[in-house]
């Protein structure tokens, strides 16, 4: 079983420290970068991570070459594991990909996790989708009829309502709504998860179409591939950070 990730990646990096008191020149807290630091593949490289942690499938990828110089970093109370704030360092650009050079029918599943900073077109997408028949996407993008040859369409409540006016019944058909600590909708059904304590919700979303697409790829089930997704992201929700399943 071989399964295909395409998209953009970067480094995700957790500063830990100290946050106590309020700035006197400004009302913002003073982060003292004392802790520790992790540092792990980001957005398309986190999918391609948890495949790998929690299926037997051998998996590719397909992303920028530059990604470890595209860093978002978190700097988070150690106390509270609150995110006092979140830089993104984009000054290289994420270069574009050349859909036309894979070998689609060498994959079971491929999915893409787009993030919208150019890697991937809506050409792009919809030239994968119709050169292979179990595509997944969890996309940024606002949906419309480039994506309706795609399988599954993973997609959040946030980003259902900025889409929704774009919806036609042949996409609804498609999409799995995730919905927090809700679970996951799937035409009409609603799949619930354990209530559980979230300390970081960060690339919750990756683990779950990872989880989707590994599954589907040796199921061919969508609604076990749904609840073995929703039981991989509420396992990474209580660990602090990005991680893996």
């Amino acid at each position: 079983m071989r399964i295909l990730v395409i998209g953009e990646s970067c480094k995700d990096v957790y500063q830990y420290g100290d946050s106590v008191r309020l700035c006197p020149e400004a009302p913002v807290p003073v982060f003292k970068s004392c802790r520790h630091k992790t540092e792990n593949p980001g957005m398309a490289m986190n999918v391609w991570e948890n495949i790998k942690s929690i299926s037997d499938a051998e998996v590719d990828i397909v992303t920028n070459n530059n990604w470890e110089n595209i860093t978002k970093i978190r700097c988070v109370d150690n106390r509270t594991n609150y995110i006092v704030v979140r830089i993104d360092n984009e000054r290289e650009q994420y270069m574009h990909c050349d859909v036309k050079d894979i070998k689609y029918d060498e994959y079971d599943v491929v999915v893409i996790s787009d993030y919208d900073k150019g890697f991937l077109t809506e050409e792009d997408i919809k030239y994968i989708a119709n050169r292979h028949s179990d595509t997944f996407l969890d996309t940024k993008k606002i949906l419309g009829d480039w994506c309706k040859n795609i399988r599954f369409i993973k997609i959040n409540e946030f980003e259902y309502e900025r889409t929704k006016h774009k919806l036609t019944p042949q996409l609804i058909e498609k999409m799995i709504i995730t919905l927090g600590p809700d679970g996951a909708s799937f035409r009409g059904i609603t799949f619930p998860v354990l209530k559980v304590e979230i300390k970081d919700t960060s690339g919750a979303g990756d683990t779950f179409i990872a989880a989707l697409a590994a599954t589907y790829a040796k199921t061919s089930d969508i609604h076990e591939s749904i609840k073995e997704a929703n039981t991989c992201a509420t396992k990474v929700v209580q660990k602090k950070g990005v991680s893996t399943a």
